[in-house]
């Protein structure tokens, strides 16, 4: 019979037959019961023989086990005396722990150790793998925040994932090739850290095309190249704004760059929106902001396109108040019926706005280059803050996608894709409209990779997007891009992009199975 408890609580938990060293789960089972305290300080262990002879195994696996935790400082050794668990904790915690000062002589170890029995209380039952109470405080304010309002979804591909574009249509082989040949021919000097701004062959690429494509008005020197939306406004807001500054923001606006501003310590006020865009009121007016985030060429989420008369106001607003614009020019290159719009940016004289942008939804989300063009003063700072605060790389891939870009390809793939989805689009709008005819109209889709379906008021759009997931749909609920989603209009955003044309249908079909579901009057 065994005579000691620590024995039998470590011949329980050793698996010998799981393929992991018997050496490793000994060391890892008494890390596991002096970090727990189920082994307080002071605790005299089983001499290795003991403790060898009482688990089967070789004493000089415990021999070993024991050397490695006295050199961890797990447990401490003395010639004669035998092998104690080491007092690892502060004097102040282990007072407050013992209701007594430390103290390391062999008394108190004594003490400690005189009842194993009681130390590994109810040891098959214990729950001192949980987190500690003080775990649930861990958090600070700002990051509770941002966890209790995240957006992100768990799953980023399917029927109809919003803001997601068909990647398999992706011309795979182009960029294969250009794979291949940058790393034969490999250049050290892209495999280190970026230069400040980004890689100047893509700068110079990126310049070219959004002057001829955007009208943009800038200059290679201008554009600063980051991994997306999130980090180009993070960037944005550290450099020109202090904790406590105004942002206004447009209501509803894109989760993301909401949880962005959330962390930053500015204090976002959320400005409604019409039909032109951004709709300021006399009192917002009145109290000018250090910053606006606007999409103006596609509202985000509902796709409104600003007016120019809106545009003009806003510019001019910002020149006589020193206000910033940084302008998301989101899904501006997906317009089904007429031309893309010109940037606000093209229109600015005074140098107010930060122009922001990426290759997310045109090409692949997994790229993560984006960049911003920024007025001609600040390039140089941007460029350098970037460079330290986020040390970036990817000048293979940046060496890639200009070479994209100025063979031509880009511009090529975006007129596919174009087509492509304006195609999905309609073949949505006719299963929406031959399933509800003009019961759930449809808006926001004249541009960008999403329509918005507005259900009837009073709905509740989160149970119909949850009730659409059991059934392996994915939408997003539209009063969750509100700042006050309880008093937010109930719709749901559909993303159409990376859905194949057959898949449309059937997926909306099922899409409104779940509505029928959930909302009574279409059971």
């Amino acid at each position: 019979m065994r005579t000691s408890v620590l024995s039998d609580w470590l011949a329980q938990r050793l698996d010998r037959g799981n393929g992991q060293p018997i050496y490793r789960q000994l060391h890892r089972l008494l890390q596991q019961a002096i970090l727990s305290r189920e082994l307080p300080a002071g605790t005299k262990v089983p001499s290795s023989r003991l403790l060898a002879q009482e688990l089967g195994i070789g004493r000089n696996t415990v021999t070993q086990v024991y050397e490695q935790l006295v050199l961890e400082g797990y447990v401490s050794s003395a010639t004669g005396r035998g092998t104690f668990v080491a007092d690892s904790a502060p004097d102040e915690i282990v007072g407050a722990l013992d209701g007594s000062a430390h103290s390391g002589d062999a008394s108190i170890c004594d003490a400690r150790g005189e009842d194993l029995a009681g130390a590994l209380h109810a040891v098959s039952g214990s729950t001192s793998s949980a987190l500690p109470p003080q775990a649930s405080r861990a958090l600070s304010a700002r990051g509770s925040r941002l966890i209790a309002g995240a957006g992100v979804s768990k799953r980023q591909w399917g029927a109809f994932m919003p803001g997601v574009p068909d990647v398999t249509k992706f011309p795979a082989r182009v960029w294969s090739r250009l794979h291949n040949k940058y790393w034969r021919r490999l250049r050290p000097d892209l495999l280190t850290y970026a230069p400040g701004g980004g890689l100047p062959a893509l700068r110079h690429a990126l310049a070219d095309y959004l002057r001829t494509s955007r009208s943009v008005r800038c200059t290679p020197g201008q554009i600063i190249v980051t991994t997306g939306i999130h980090q180009s406004v993070d960037l944005a807001v550290r450099l020109l704004s202090d904790p406590g500054d105004v942002i206004w923001t447009e209501d509803p606006c894109y989760w993301g760059v909401r949880s962005v501003l959330h962390v930053s310590g500015l204090q976002s006020r959320p400005i409604a929106v019409d039909v032109e865009g951004i709709a300021p009121s006399a009192d917002d007016l009145a109290q000018p902001p250090k910053l606006m985030l606007v999409t103006p060429s596609h509202q985000y989420p509902l796709g409104m396109v600003m007016s120019l008369a809106r545009r003009r106001m806003l510019l001019e607003y910002a020149r006589q108040n020193q206000c910033w614009i940084i302008e998301d020019d989101y899904d501006s290159e997906f317009r089904y019926g007429s031309r893309p719009l010109a940037s606000l940016q093209g229109l600015d004289t005074a140098g107010q706005v930060i122009y922001v942008g990426s290759f997310g939804k045109t090409l692949f989300p997994g790229l993560r280059i984006g960049y911003l063009v920024v007025p001609e003063a600040l390039a140089e700072s941007f460029a350098t803050a970037s460079a330290e605060l986020y040390r970036e790389g990817q000048l293979l891939q940046q060496a890639m996608l200009a070479e994209f870009i100025t063979e031509g390809h880009f511009t090529s793939h975006i007129r596919k894709m174009r087509t492509l989805y304006g195609q999905r689009r309609q073949t949505l709008l006719d299963a929406a409209s031959q399933r509800y005819g003009d019961a759930l109209p449809a808006v926001g889709g004249d541009a960008g990779l999403h329509l918005v379906m507005q259900l009837p008021d009073g709905s509740d759009d989160r149970l119909v997007a949850a009730a659409a997931l059991e059934r392996n749909i994915i939408v997003r609920p539209l009063s969750g891009y509100y700042a006050q989603p309880s008093l937010a209009p109930s719709g749901l955003l559909i993303g159409y992009a990376c859905v194949p044309d057959e898949e449309i249908a059937p997926a909306f079909a099922t899409l409104a199975d779940a509505i029928d579901a959930t909302l009574p009057q279409f059971a």
